[in-house]
């Protein structure tokens, strides 16, 4: 009876130790449907939460997470107006000044005028043809970082297919409402609603 005891409780033993100590992350949830708890903005955006969704339509500004990412799974649910200037930067380095130069800027902008930098392209690194359109509906997005390779599905479409690019190997991840097309006057549009919901991460 002794022996019969030990055998069964060693896997368990076992079982319990994988789960604390090699098991790998399962999916965390960024956002938590309440509050902007796990993110500082940056600039201007008007950023507030309605019926379970981070929302802006107004300024150019971002929520940047306040830890950094290497390796991971990235995933949202997304809705922006077609002319709304949108998008995910990863593995952004310097957390007060987000851009294209210092982070990998995954588009969200139907209306950008270099449409293949446009939607669900990675700014200056991975283009599309034909761009993708996000406008006027609940999308679905996944980001895939493993050392300098880089994927990108938007609605179940990959739009970046192993792209890579060893600019950046960690950094936060930041979501964005930016400032659209000047008009002729040179007035700069910063409207245009984006809603993001489901926001989570798997670190590989």
């Amino acid at each position: 009876m002794k022996r019969r005891s030990f055998n069964l409780a060693l896997p368990a033993l076992l079982l319990g130790a994988g789960r604390t100590m090699a098991q790998p992350a399962g999916w965390v949830a960024l956002f938590n449907g309440r509050d902007l708890e796990g993110f500082d903005p940056v600039g201007n955006a008007n950023w507030r939460i309605e019926d379970g969704a981070l929302v802006a339509d107004r300024g150019n500004g971002f929520l940047v997470t306040r830890a950094n990412y290497a390796n991971f799974e990235f995933r949202t649910e997304v809705w922006v107006d077609t002319s709304t200037n949108s998008g995910i930067f990863i593995r952004a380095t310097d957390p007060a000044t987000i851009n294209a130069a210092n982070a990998y800027e995954v588009n969200l902008w139907d209306e950008r005028p270099v449409q293949r930098f446009g939607t669900g392209a990675i700014v200056d690194v991975a283009p599309v043809d034909p761009m993708p359109r996000a406008g006027g509906r609940w999308n679905t997005m996944e980001i895939t970082a493993r050392g300098d390779s880089f994927t990108v599905v938007l609605n179940g479409q990959k739009t970046v297919d192993g792209a890579r690019d060893g600019k950046h190997a960690t950094g936060r991840i930041a979501l964005q409402h930016g400032d659209g097309i000047a008009n002729a006057a040179g007035v700069v549009n910063d409207r245009g609603v984006v809603r993001f919901r489901k926001v989570e991460l798997r670190v590989l």
